[in-house]
């Protein structure tokens, strides 16, 4: 195709671009005037058919030519706009002036890019945003994304209702700006651990206060954010409230203890030599766990076990239990199925830390000369050593129907001469500690 002079210079390239280079006469012509190889292929016709066409050839409907004219009109250029040529599927960006020849003549110079597979991706990556944007917006779950500072850059519709506010008094604030000093801190230290990390944090449950004062019980699962080159930028959160499941187990928890502890209350009205014996070692276990620094859960456990590890006494006939003299051997291994009694009241019970072992456990001894199955110090929970000196500590301290108290002295030779042999050595420091800390007295029953 030859062109016209305009474009006669440089014909060889113009016809080699991908792109649609065209010249547009209007009134009182209203034609193309010159226009290259790739813009008849752009527009689906040859040059024959395009010299008899309008400039409407260019858009698929009467709305985008009123639209793209009234832009052109106002004096500066068009920069791509979009629309589709007539009778075509493909969209085309459209660029173009208003210009004046040396005679005058009033045409249009424009320029025609094929956008189709850009306009595809774009309306693929529309959708997969649309559908991520609802997806997020309708979880029951809070879903919040933070930068390098922990500063919320966005946040899912259940998380902005939570806090009360409009979308743009969220962006750019951080957890101290919606919840407690304390309690921000601890998210923001958890925030910083996986960024430098590089390590997600998952399903932590933790305490916090709303805005309107209220507590809630949630869940909370953090991970690392990358770029394109892998360096991480920020963290992705999502909190799940679980109050309601958290106040359920807890009543479910409640109920299984006020069971147990009905049972410890008959214990108490037939036995209280035994009653009063599980009550200071639950104290004694108390704090040398605490010496051990166990969390609060883990203490819970102890305390527990503490006050139920004779529990199985109960099944035990009394005049056994407290008679003076010495016991008969039957009459001793019935006494000594008080462990296995009590691990079977309590193994049916879904406890969150390991108390119907603890009990079972408790006159194990770390060299394996302990019963009821004779385990040895890495078959012994940690839990079931802490009972087995306590247990000691507390019996030969104490008067009993059989025999006079034995003393604080007795009782820790019995402790250092079993260190490392019967008892946990680490455990017997600490219980020993405790003692010369309270001036050798029984600390225990204050």
């Amino acid at each position: 195709m030859k062109v016209n002079n305009h474009f006669q210079l440089t014909s060889v390239v113009a016809d080699n671009l991908e792109a649609g280079l065209f010249r547009y006469s209007l009134a009182p012509d209203n034609k193309f005037i010159s226009f290259n190889n790739s813009f008849l292929k752009l527009v689906g016709c040859t040059g024959v058919e395009l010299s008899l066409k309008k400039i409407d050839i260019l858009f698929s409907s009467f709305s985008d030519k009123n639209i793209f004219f009234n832009l052109l009109n106002r004096g500066g250029p068009v920069r791509l706009f979009h629309t589709k040529p007539k009778d075509k599927d493909d969209w085309v960006a459209v660029s173009a002036a208003i210009v004046y020849t040396q005679d005058k003549q009033k045409i249009i110079e424009g320029l025609v890019q094929d956008i189709s597979h850009q306009k595809k991706m774009h309306d693929h990556i529309f959708v997969e945003k649309h559908f991520l944007e609802n997806l997020l917006d309708n979880l029951p779950d809070a879903v919040y994304f933070k930068d390098i500072e922990s500063r919320i850059i966005k946040a899912n519709r259940f998380y902005i209702q939570g806090t009360g506010l409009a979308k743009e008094e969220i962006m750019g604030k951080t957890d101290f700006d919606f919840f407690s000093f304390e309690q921000a801190q601890e998210m923001f230290k958890d925030d910083q651990q996986v960024i430098s990390s590089g390590k997600p944090l998952v399903g932590k449950i933790e305490k916090t206060t709303l805005s309107d004062g209220s507590k809630n019980q949630v869940i909370t699962t953090k991970i690392p954010m990358h770029d394109k080159q892998g360096k991480i930028i920020g963290t992705m959160g999502i909190t799940r409230d679980i109050t309601a499941h958290a106040n359920l187990e807890e009543e479910k928890f409640s109920m299984m203890i006020n069971t147990l502890e009905v049972l410890g209350k008959a214990l108490e009205l037939r036995d209280p030599y035994t009653f009063n014996h599980t009550r200071f070692v639950s104290k004694i276990a108390q704090d040398i766990a605490s010496e051990l620094r166990w969390d609060a859960h883990r203490l819970l456990g102890i305390k527990l076990a503490g006050e139920l590890h004779d529990l199985g006494k109960i099944a035990i006939p009394i005049d056994i239990l407290n008679r003076p003299g010495k016991l008969s051997d039957l009459e001793y291994s019935l006494i000594k199925e008080h462990s296995h009694s009590c691990y079977e009241l309590m193994k049916d019970f879904a406890f969150p830390f390991p108390l119907a072992k603890a009990v079972y456990q408790h006159h194990e001894r770390i060299d394996g000369s302990g019963y009821p199955q004779g385990l040895t110090s890495k078959e012994i929970i940690t839990e079931a050593k802490v009972l087995a000196v306590s247990d000691v500590l507390e019996a030969m301290t104490s008067h009993r129907p059989y025999r006079e108290a034995l003393g604080i002295e007795n009782a820790k030779a019995e402790l250092k001469s079993g260190r490392g042999s019967k008892y946990d050595p680490e455990i017997v420091d600490i219980a020993i500690d405790l003692i010369e800390k309270n001036d050798n007295k029984i600390f225990w029953k204050n």
